[in-house]
């Protein structure tokens, strides 16, 4: 599964940075970027969320306890899945300009950016409907403990936008302005976005039939089951939502900075380029060892096996701190070389990416307490309890809200963003220590009983600081000693990482962690 999500990360950062290249950090990006948002969001409301904390639980209980495997009850909420993203997403074509003005203002100052953004909505917004076959069909293969395809069909949709973006750089003239855009590098842009998308989906066809699992679609709902879903899903999609209005509010304070400074990348484009390599360990690390675990913690938490299911989280969270931990710190240290290196090409360039790179730092330290609680709501939904992590959720999305506000009225449109990006960190240590005090009660006891994870994490969190500043000083004197462009900072920041790297791995032997250790 890790491997499988690292070509699929990987390969979509490359189509990242083909994607900076060919439409830089600017306000012309932020047009793609946003219209690119909606779709998901969209149906992570619809029912995206719920397939992910709610459903594959409620599958393994069907499959466990009911006479035919939970094949009726598998036809039954796939067609209800099915019938919820079509009618969702001819209703998203059809409000697409509403839809959009939640995300960026229309004046006229800047109306060409707005009407823009309507139409790559339009292309955009059929990808709700794959995007759900894509997520319904994986979670009826997780539910089976068949993980792979589910983490290598991405890479197809990665495949068809690399090529749609070198194509696009292919065409003789690149745009800089909203207003330069051609018809045809619209229509190649979405209609190439929401094709990947759908071969993702499609892909995993093949995949579910030779489980054995064949569609039949039901319509026969009520009293099947369902209703007991809909009420946990109930909770989860208050969840989503608290995510989904902070993005909301977020994405609309950074295109106002995109808006005033529109070619100096210090907006939403590049917000989410940052977010994008700060969230690579997350997904490779921890979100595998959850889609690997949740199955089993269900049935542990069914079964009242409350030692394995605290077992399951202490090792996921021992194994994910290992990675997840100096890779934040090598973030905090290396931020604008790690954006210098990747985005200063094409329609960007260095003093373009730099924002990127601050916001990339201000992030930083924030992926551990997201990852950490990332870890730990999934313990509540082993329990198929939704309501928790709703109200762990939007305690943090307030925080983010309420302290994304401040750096919005208060900062200056090139250092708004980059203020942004700290709030994020800022609102998930926030939001970890409450989530810690209700799984501990949720569980009658402390997550760890033996009381090692502490301080394995305060380890972890000295070896990579120690090990962080090491790295950032080889960083340093290799660049005045190289000078600057690709090659320099490509040499540089290889000599900062690999003595991070070899500093982190020291010190965690000497400090003894088992984790580390062992290998």
């Amino acid at each position: 599964m890790a491997v499988g999500t690292v070509v699929s990360r990987a390969t979509g950062l490359i189509r990242n940075v083909l994607q900076a290249a060919a439409l830089g950090t600017g306000l012309l990006a932020s047009t793609y970027n946003t219209a690119n948002t909606v779709p998901t969001s969209l149906y992570t409301l619809l029912i995206g969320g719920a397939l992910n904390a709610v459903l594959v639980p409620q599958l393994v209980r069907a499959r466990a306890t009911e006479a035919d495997g939970g094949r009726a009850y598998e036809q039954r909420l796939v067609t209800l899945v099915l019938c919820v993203l079509a009618v969702g997403t001819v209703l998203a074509v059809w409000l697409a300009p509403q839809i959009v003005s939640l995300y960026m203002r229309d004046s006229p100052s800047h109306h060409e950016a707005f009407q823009l953004t309507v139409v790559f909505a339009r292309f955009l917004l059929p990808q709700i409907f794959f995007y759900g076959v894509f997520g319904m069909l994986g979670q009826v293969l997780n539910a089976r403990e068949k993980f792979g395809a589910m983490m290598w069909t991405p890479v197809l949709n990665n495949a068809v936008l690399i090529g749609m973006f070198a194509a696009y750089l292919g065409m003789m003239t690149l745009p800089d302005r909203v207003e330069d855009i051609t018809g045809t590098q619209v229509w190649l842009l979405g209609l190439g976005t929401t094709c990947g998308i759908a071969l993702q989906a499609l892909a995993l066809v093949p995949f579910v039939r030779a489980t054995g699992f064949r569609f039949r679609p039901r319509f026969d709902w009520r009293g099947t089951g369902l209703g007991k879903s809909a009420h946990a899903a109930k909770w989860t999609l208050l969840y989503v939502l608290a995510n989904q209005v902070a993005l909301t509010v977020v994405t609309n304070y950074a295109n106002a900075a995109d808006q005033k400074l529109p070619h100096d990348g210090v907006g939403y484009s590049a917000y989410t380029y940052a977010q994008t390599i700060w969230m690579l360990p997350q997904s490779i690390v921890t979100v595998s060892l959850v889609t690997a675990m949740l199955p089993r913690m269900s049935r542990a938490a069914a079964e009242g096996r409350l030692t394995e299911l605290r077992g399951d989280l202490t090792r996921a969270l021992r194994l994910s701190g290992v990675v997840i931990v100096p890779t934040a710190f090598l973030f905090l240290a290396l931020g604008p070389q790690i954006a210098s290196l990747l985005y200063a090409h094409g329609a960007s360039d260095a003093e373009s990416a730099l924002p990127l790179g601050q916001m990339l730092q201000a992030f930083g330290l924030g992926l551990v307490p997201f990852s950490v609680q990332y870890l730990l709501l999934r313990g509540f939904y082993a329990f198929e309890d939704t309501r928790t992590p709703f109200w762990m959720t939007a305690w943090t999305a307030a925080v983010n809200i309420a302290l994304a506000t401040v750096c919005h009225l208060t900062l200056p449109a090139r250092w708004a963003v980059v203020g942004m990006a700290a709030a994020y960190t800022l609102s998930y240590a926030a939001g970890l220590g409450l989530t810690v005090w209700r799984l501990r009660r949720r569980l009658g006891s402390r997550i760890d009983p033996a009381g090692s994870l502490t301080g394995g994490y305060a380890k972890l969190m000295l070896a990579a600081a120690l090990s962080a500043a090491l790295g950032w000083a080889a960083t340093r004197a290799c660049a005045q000693s190289l000078g600057t462009g690709t090659g320099p900072t490509a040499l540089a920041l290889a000599a900062g990482v690999l003595t991070l790297a070899l500093a982190y791995f020291a010190l965690t032997r000497l400090l003894k962690i088992p984790e580390v250790r062992r290998r």
